[in-house]
């Protein structure tokens, strides 16, 4: 969920802090600075398998570099805390894939690539799928899924090697108006590698965070309103969250049916456009994926020349209010026409205001029915059933699972009527017009535009346990409720921090997308090695 859901629910002051635990940045472990040296930090795909594929570099060597790093960095060291578990069959498999390239040739760009993955994505292996939360954790009555999720059964056929889960706000932050985004109770507190004591930004903070810092090659993270470009764009990152059905949902621990989508998290637009070809399709148990394209390859459309021509609208309405990251977005625009766009500034979409308590409606009614549904399938036996198990498990381990903030939204969404409740349709068809009709197709018709830019949101804000998120204003809602693709890349930095460009567009237009940022990105340069600095000036 994430960015947008303290705005559209009006938040109100954050429950007594009653452990700072997980988020203490001034012990000497955690001021303690990221190894310096690590030979594969910020290398991408193609690099990389140049490499396996003469020889010169073997998978298992990959992976075993990749988790002492995790282990040096991320449990101790700087402790980002954004691998929530390793896989023990990492290695293992890792090696048969070595065999298997000297035999035959490789199954695609990802042969030998480690990747991690948000835990929220079911995984038939010796590794949990919790969301975050205890009681989905095997000390609790948990359970292994019995079969993977359509994504990591994807990755798995790519010749992809299943690294590790990452850290996640629990439950993919739909539990309180008042939480503090990158926090589980199962995994902590994730911290932000480019200064520790700033926010991660949620619901995908750890693989944001892992990536970033260079943990896995690429990482796969969830988005339901701004979960994936969120995180993406405080931690320096790639983001694309793709159309609502590119990419099948099976096996994702949901949200919203109308919303939910896995996507790409990556160091470079060309790394998420490899990943993006090998998760997205059509899947039979996905009925949202029945118009998903087949068998493209998003890395074609990598143009270094891609702007030119582009017409492309300037979201003013979306602007942060942080003068800084304004200032940045201005140079982006200039930097745009430079390249050939032509800007039509500004652009408007005047129904984007009154998303949010449509929105939180349909978020609330879907997230229980299909929680219900999923444990079914891929939890069963398992010790909760329901959310009002749920709800009733966190009652009674509250020391753990609620010693920063409530489950008032669990509370709101189990008095839900079901989705055949007439209030929830009405909100669901007034969520479509407003975003879709009267929104983005407005918007983008109207100026004959190829896609909308915005910065995607401020500096990350420093953690606050006490009062939760304070994250100021970005883009991402729009996107979100139509269900249409937005790419968040890099487009600068604020007082050592990365703020991001969001580039927004029609139903499938993914390629669109990825070209125009491509050649952004090429020209900006503007991707930051995080300095796992133990804080940034207050002013950011």
């Amino acid at each position: 969920m994430t960015l947008q859901r303290r705005r559209l629910l009006l938040a109100s002051p954050a429950l007594a802090l009653t452990s700072l635990g997980a988020m203490t940045v001034t012990d000497s472990a955690a001021a303690r600075p990221a190894s310096a040296k690590f030979a594969y930090a910020e290398t991408g795909i193609a690099d990389l398998q140049g490499r396996l594929g003469t020889g010169r570099l073997t998978a298992r060597t990959l992976v075993l570099a990749y988790l002492s790093r995790i282990e040096t960095n991320d449990a101790r060291g700087p402790r980002l805390q954004s691998v929530i578990e390793t896989n023990p069959e990492a290695v293992t498999i890792a090696a048969e894939l070595d065999r298997e390239r000297r035999l035959n040739r490789p199954r695609s760009a990802l042969h030998g690539i480690p990747v991690l993955v948000k835990d929220n994505l079911a995984s038939a292996d010796r590794m949990q799928t919790t969301a975050g939360s205890l009681a989905l954790a095997r000390e609790f009555g948990g359970v292994t899924p019995p079969r993977d999720s359509f994504v990591i059964a994807r990755l798995r056929a790519a010749g992809a090697i299943v690294l590790g889960k990452t850290n996640m706000s629990e439950w993919a932050n739909i539990r309180s108006t008042r939480s503090t985004s990158g926090w589980s109770a199962r995994g902590g507190l994730v911290r932000n590698p480019y200064a520790l004591d700033r926010n991660a930004s949620g619901s995908s903070s750890g693989t944001a965070a892992a990536v970033a810092a260079s943990f896995a090659t690429v990482g796969i993270g969830t988005e339901t309103d701004g979960s994936i470009v969120s995180p993406a764009a405080a931690n320096g990152l790639v983001g694309l969250k793709p159309t609502v059905g590119l990419v099948s949902r099976d096996g994702i621990i949901p949200i919203s049916h109308s919303q939910d989508t896995a996507g790409p998290m990556a160091r470079s637009v060309a790394d998420a456009a490899m990943l993006l070809s090998v998760i997205a399709g059509p899947d039979p148990r996905d009925a949202a994926t029945e118009r998903a394209p087949t068998g493209i390859d998003y890395a074609t459309y990598l143009d270094r020349d891609g702007l030119r021509g582009a017409r492309i609208g300037v979201l003013r309405d979306s602007l942060t209010g942080h003068p800084a990251t304004d200032a940045v977005f201005d140079q982006a625009l200039a930097l745009l026409t430079a390249r050939g766009a032509v800007l039509v500034d500004p652009v408007t979409i005047p129904s984007a205001s009154e998303l949010g308590r449509h929105e939180i409606e349909v978020l609330l009614t879907e997230f229980k029915a299909g929680l219900a549904t999923y444990l079914q399938e891929f939890a069963p036996g398992a010790a909760v059933q329901t959310l009002a198990d749920v709800i009733a498990f966190n009652q009674r381990h509250a020391a753990r699972e609620m010693p920063h903030f409530g489950q008032e939204l669990f509370l709101r969404a189990e008095e839900t009527r079901g989705l055949a409740d007439p209030d929830y349709l009405a909100a669901l068809a007034t969520c479509r017009r407003l975003a879709r009709e009267d929104g983005l197709d407005a918007a983008l018709a109207t100026h004959r535009l190829d896609a909308l830019v915005a910065p995607t949101r401020g500096p990350a804000w420093l953690t606050d346990l006490i009062h939760g998120d304070r994250h100021g204003r970005g883009y991402s809602s729009p996107s979100a409720v139509a269900g249409y693709p937005h790419l968040t890349l890099p487009m600068g930095e604020v007082a050592g921090l990365p703020v991001n460009l969001s580039f927004a567009g029609a139903a499938w237009s993914e390629p669109t997308l990825i070209r125009l940022a491509y050649a952004f990105e090429q020209a900006a340069q503007a991707r930051m090695v995080p300095a796992f600095a133990r804080s940034t000036p207050l002013s950011a």
